[in-house]
């Protein structure tokens, strides 16, 4: 199963993107699991995305992104948050997909105890750094390998989502226009800012930013 995954995750972040909406992420800790859906991503697009950790090459910080696919990018956002991203495409290519938003559907109320009691539910891993935060995610789970049974496991859903749409990135001032953000639609964990189109009306080809 995890060569068929590895498979999938070897493509080009803005085509593993929209694919890695309804897969479920998991972590078990000394504290316990918590389980995310994913009901958002977000594509970067390496050395060819002006937005991208890894635009100008690899360095200390970005150099997970360049692969292998399958492994769990973390930074920290702004001193902060630490945020999640699975680093996809051929090994060298530098591209990850930011993990933006879910829906804790395991271990609720860990997930409920690291956020904050009066979080609501739909809210709990709703924003990059939230979903970090849910799943208890720091630096030294940069790296982590998300398809070999270890703590932090990346699964596929047993049926597609029913609607994915897209729409411009959020929070970057470089290739913002670039419709590689993604969500399941009409959910409630998304991000409040939603403009955008259902999937297969996006203008934007891969191929045309050096893919």
């Amino acid at each position: 199963m995890s060569a068929d995954l590895l498979a999938v995750l070897a493509r080009p972040a803005p085509l593993v993107a929209p694919a890695l909406i309804g897969w479920t992420l998991t972590h078990h800790s000394p504290d316990g699991s918590v389980t995310v859906e994913l009901t958002e991503t977000e594509a970067y697009a390496g050395q060819a995305d002006p937005a991208s950790h890894a635009w100008r090459g690899p360095t200390a910080r970005n150099a997970v992104m360049f692969g292998p696919a399958g492994r769990l990018y973390v930074y920290l956002s702004h001193g902060l948050h630490y945020c999640a991203n699975v680093v996809t495409g051929p090994e060298g290519a530098a591209s990850a997909v930011l993990l933006r938003a879910g829906r804790v559907v395991g271990g609720v109320d860990l997930a409920q105890r690291r956020r904050g009691e009066r979080v609501a539910l739909r809210s709990l891993a709703r924003g990059p750094g939230n979903l970090g935060q849910a799943l208890a995610l720091t630096r030294q789970h940069n790296g982590a390998d998300l398809l070999d049974g270890g703590s932090l496991v990346l699964a596929p859903p047993t049926r597609p989502p029913a609607a994915v749409s897209s729409g411009p990135r959020v929070g970057v001032s470089r290739a913002s226009e670039w419709r590689w953000r993604y969500w399941l639609t009409g959910d409630p964990t998304v991000s409040a800012y939603r403009r955008g189109r259902v999937v297969g009306d996006d203008p934007v080809d891969p191929l045309d930013v050096g893919w």
